[in-house]
């Protein structure tokens, strides 16, 4: 397996160049050569598989056996789920007929990118180490800085995947007050040498065009060895693709239904995604591809909804106003404008629909590079982009969108903490989860053992107690303290006494973040 560019100039890199280089030379992002298919009997064949054996499988496809042989691949992964509290990793739960919650939350830092950063870690480790093989001199070492940027959970489980690792410098930009306490305390309590976190006055588009600016820079990229943690990374869709699978499996096992039968066949399963930077879903996407049975996936929006837009029209359009149009709301991880990830889907869409059918199949490539580039140059300069009609139809027919207010989201928060229906059992959600319950009334209003929801899950309730206390604190008979105290774990109770570390920046200003980055490294 190959790898190349969502621009259309860069070919022919293996997994391993693309995972540390992160964002591709002509400015693109990486996806695979071609998509893989899953066995034709994987239905039965993985239907027993625990994560861990399931990831080997389907990574396996994806990363060729002479760049990670078999064996070192599978101690990649236990090393990196043995870090989880719960047993099945990625666990389903069920909080009324035909809606389950596949929580993504039992990793170090309580959020779903531990998923993917805990395995990103382990290799960016995996390759240093073999690179350094037999090099004493700490001079001659190869060496990666890696810089993120991050809305909240990004920033921590980075940290958490990377800290006190050889050879790696992390920094992470976040926007000042824009991240939730516990967040905030997550990433910046951790003292390790290697982590540098970095508050910048702005927005997480400031901090993410930042971020883009510096990989864009050769000079600068070259001299430190820049690598990618955020979801522009590929290593981070393709870890996540593994839940998709993992939970089919684990619904049919709830519904004591056999993998691969003509009942399980009969089941529509809409995964209801919150969405932000686009890559948890994306992973649905390449779950799809790859022959897993999905109905709709349905991006689930908050008030930046960019890609709800999208997906109603097929123009894609940035709102101008305050802050770059961004909203602040109580999902602060989907308070975004640009999605990064998106560019991976619109190569797909651009290669499959824009691309005249006379252009011969080995030019496809670089012709819907060309488009998508066109697309992102006039999303920059424009502030819009128009795929036109034929794109929008194929997107939809995997695709559903739905936008959910902040008041809608205290609504769902409160309804599933405090169930009318004596059967159904309280169920305490964190605002980006509630968001995605929410949406998906709009495409499956109603559920049942046949029409199936599956709610991704993003992060711990804990973890946005502001939010959870604004949707309950009206409840009679609750007392918000007694209430939380049930709820959150007993490892956020150091958090906000425990020493920080931080540089805090004045303003979203790219020289000022390199200014910092050269200071800490030469430190």
């Amino acid at each position: 397996m190959k790898y190349k560019s969502t621009r259309g100039k860069a070919s022919n890199y293996t997994f391993e160049q693309a995972v540390l280089a992160g964002l591709s030379p002509d400015g693109g992002l990486f996806i695979p050569e071609s998509i893989p298919q899953a066995p034709a009997d994987f239905l039965t064949k993985w239907a027993s598989l625990s994560f861990q054996e399931l990831a080997l499988e389907i990574l396996s496809l994806y990363i060729d056996d002479t760049e990670i042989p078999r064996n070192d691949l599978k101690e990649l992964i236990e090393r990196s789920y043995s870090t989880f509290r719960h047993k099945d990793i990625t666990p389903l739960h069920q909080v009324k007929d035909g809606l389950y919650i596949l929580e993504l939350f039992h990793g170090p830092t309580f959020a779903f990118k531990d998923v993917a950063l805990q395995f990103v870690g382990n290799l960016f480790e995996y390759f240093l180490k073999r690179k350094n093989a037999g090099i004493e001199n700490k001079a001659d070492r190869h060496k990666i800085t890696v810089v993120g940027a991050t809305s909240g959970d990004t920033g921590s489980a980075a940290i958490y995947g990377l800290r006190n690792k050889q050879d790696l410098e992390v920094f992470i930009l976040f926007p000042t007050g824009r991240v939730s306490p516990i967040q905030e305390a997550q990433m910046t309590t951790v003292l390790d040498k290697n982590v540098h976190n970095v508050s910048v006055r702005g927005t997480f588009d400031d901090c993410q065009d930042i971020v883009k600016g510096l990989f864009a820079n050769k000079d600068f990229m070259s001299k430190y060895n820049l690598g990618a943690v955020n979801s522009i990374n590929w290593a981070r869709i393709l870890a996540q693709t593994v839940y998709y699978f993992h939970s089919y499996f684990s619904l049919l096992r709830a519904l004591n239904l056999k993998a691969g039968s003509e009942e399980a066949s009969k089941i529509r399963i809409t995964y209801s995604v919150p969405t932000g930077n686009f890559g948890d879903i994306l992973a649905g996407y390449y779950a799809h591809q790859m022959g897993l049975p999905t109905s709709k996936l349905l991006v689930a929006t908050n008030a930046n909804d960019i890609l709800y837009r999208f997906f109603c029209s097929g123009v894609c359009e940035k709102i101008v106003g305050e802050d770059g149009g961004v909203h602040e709301t109580l999902s602060p991880a989907m308070d975004i404008v640009v999605s990064s990830n998106f560019e991976r889907l619109l190569f797909y869409l651009a290669r499959d629909i824009a691309v005249d059918a006379s252009v011969p199949e080995s030019e496809k490539d670089v012709k819907a590079g060309e488009i998508v580039n066109g697309w992102m140059v006039d999303l920059k300069q424009k502030g819009r982009f128009d795929t036109g009609s034929k794109v929008l139809a194929e997107a939809k027919r995997i695709f559903d969108a739905g936008h959910v207010s902040d008041q809608e989201t205290c609504d769902t928060i409160r309804e599933y903490s405090f169930p009318a229906e004596a059967s159904q059992a309280p169920y305490v959600m964190d605002p980006h989860t509630a968001v995605g319950v929410t949406a998906a009334r709009t495409v499956v209003p109603e559920t049942n053992s046949q029409n199936i929801v599956i709610a991704l899950s993003t992060a711990h309730p804990a973890k946005f107690a502001e939010a959870v206390e604004r949707a309950v604190k009206d409840q009679e008979g609750v007392q918000f303290e007694e209430f939380f105290k049930k709820v959150s774990p007993k490892e956020f109770d150091r958090l906000t006494t425990a020493e920080r570390r931080v540089t805090l920046i004045p303003r979203a200003d790219e020289a000022l973040v390199i200014e910092v980055i050269e200071k800490e490294l030469s430190n």
